[in-house]
């Protein structure tokens, strides 16, 4: 109790503290994004294997793979990394971004994803004080950070991640947290509904289809957290901040005309700048 007492009174030790447990969330967050959509792609072709009774590999025991196993290893020498070689970003620098094994390059992904992952979660709880909302809001941010590194790599926004985050929204806001229970569940079904009504007009007017599925979960899962007033904010700050990207990447050519570009990483850009400057942002378009 001493420990939380001196936690809550004082604000910064509590940034402090959530910075660095932050910062160790962030390097589980990369194992997430890392082996989430992989263990995605084997369960949906051990389950096409079943469904059409096709013979060989569903003969095949397949290797055990998930957040825990194997143990994280060099993805070119597949040498095992060791305790003291996976402290977040330190470890990074000291072996100076490479394998000590065989020399391979390591992604800046690693230490970038841990870094920001350190920095939200402190803004969080500086924002919030030492509240559950404090609470709910870093574990929000930890989800958003997981699905908008796996959009962009992938294009998938996995139901494992945003249904129970949705139902989430939903159980934190029974208690009021950020808004009405009531304006919680408004919000989860006009966040789903808004975007399968543009999908499927869009669908009839050109016969494709504009955007996948989970970015209807997405922002669902966003309304149940923010409530029903915050889904037309986070729709258009997502629009002019994709379109400014997307528009830079074609001119660049860095982004070719055909490629889908993911439209779940500007939501969840535009649900956590609602989430930390809710306020002004309602100002705003209330304003406009």
């Amino acid at each position: 109790m001493e420990i939380l007492d001196l936690l809550a009174s004082n604000i910064a030790l509590f940034v402090a503290c959530s910075s660095v447990i932050g910062l160790f969330i962030g390097s589980f967050l990369n194992v997430v994004i890392v082996r989430l959509p992989i263990m995605l792609e084997r369960g949906w072709k051990a389950e096409c294997h079943q469904l059409l009774e096709l013979a060989g590999e569903d003969k095949i025991p397949p290797k055990k793979f998930n957040l825990l196993v194997p143990r994280s290893h060099c993805p070119k020498c597949k040498a095992p990394i060791g305790s003291f070689e996976n402290i977040p970003v330190i470890s990074y620098v000291l072996k100076k971004g490479k394998c000590q094994h065989c020399g391979n390059s390591i992604s800046i992904q690693y230490p970038l994803i841990e870094i920001i992952t350190a920095i939200m979660t402190g803004y969080a709880a500086f924002k919030f004080g030492f509240t559950w909302q404090s609470a709910a809001a870093i574990l929000l941010v930890w989800g958003l950070i997981t699905l908008t590194v796996i959009d962009f790599k992938t294009t998938l926004l996995p139901d494992n991640i945003t249904l129970p985050f949705l139902w989430l929204g939903i159980a934190v806001n029974y208690f009021e947290l950020f808004c009405s229970l009531e304006d919680s569940v408004l919000g989860a079904i006009f966040g789903y509904m808004s975007l399968w009504t543009v999908f499927q007009i869009f669908k009839i007017i050109t016969g494709k289809e504009g955007m996948g599925y989970g970015d209807f979960k997405l922002l669902a899962l966003l309304g149940a957290w923010l409530g029903w007033q915050y889904i037309v904010p986070i729709i258009l700050i997502s629009s002019v901040v994709g379109s400014i990207i997307g528009i830079t990447l074609l001119l660049t050519r860095a982004l070719k005309r055909d490629m889908p570009i993911p439209f779940g990483p500007y939501l969840a850009l535009a649900g956590m700048i609602c989430l930390f400057w809710g306020e002004p942002v309602k100002f705003i378009f209330n304003y406009l």
